[in-house]
């Protein structure tokens, strides 16, 4: 579904941002795109930690349920990229301080990326509008 949604972008000048979950995503994209990805507090290995939420789980900021199947975790198992190919096309935000997420693992995962490891922080980067100018220009959307 992803690969149809983007099919259409310009690949010479496309960039994703992540964070999370969608930073997993962002790199999948990178992987088989070829495009830059600034990732936020990405999720390394979500088969492993989201393995343990199926059946019938509660959305995060509802009451509203819904069910979680075995074959989503089987298909972010089958999209985790093997590994970084090229590190120059990651731009990491890894907080120190993410409650949901060990940034040890981000670290280590994306070790060869250009990466902010930041002190404290937290797992939605409450501090986004402080990053958002280096995002900016490593995607070329500014020209600082």
């Amino acid at each position: 579904m992803l690969e149809r949604g983007i099919a259409s972008w310009p690949k010479d000048s496309m960039g994703v941002i992540g964070s999370s979950l969608g930073g997993f995503y962002a790199s999948v994209v990178a992987e088989r795109t070829g495009c830059p990805a600034v990732l936020i507090n990405p999720a390394v290995e979500p088969a492993r930690d989201l393995a343990k939420y199926i059946g019938e789980i509660t959305a995060w900021h509802s009451d509203d349920t819904f069910f979680f199947r075995e074959e989503f975790v089987d298909e972010l198992r089958s999209l985790r990229p093997a590994a970084i190919t090229r590190p120059e096309r990651y731009f990491a935000f890894i907080a120190k301080g993410d409650e949901v997420l060990d940034w040890r693992e981000m670290h280590a995962r994306y070790a060869h990326c250009r990466m902010r490891l930041l002190e404290g922080g937290d797992h939605a980067l409450s501090d986004f509008d402080d990053h958002w100018p280096a995002m900016a220009s490593f995607l070329g959307l500014t020209s600082g």
